[in-house]
């Protein structure tokens, strides 16, 4: 039962970890795009 739990316990946290990686990377995509557009910006200013 105890290795049950603890298979359980790591196949939740891999799982978790690739969900915070995606989110991650989601953020990056938009910080990239709020820059390129800041830079049009002030580029045309």
């Amino acid at each position: 039962m105890t290795r049950f739990i603890l298979a359980l316990i790591t196949i939740f946290s891999l799982a978790a970890c690739e969900t915070v990686k995606g989110a991650g990377r989601d953020l990056q995509s938009a910080g990239s795009a709020i820059t390129d557009e800041a830079e049009d910006v002030q580029s045309g200013m």
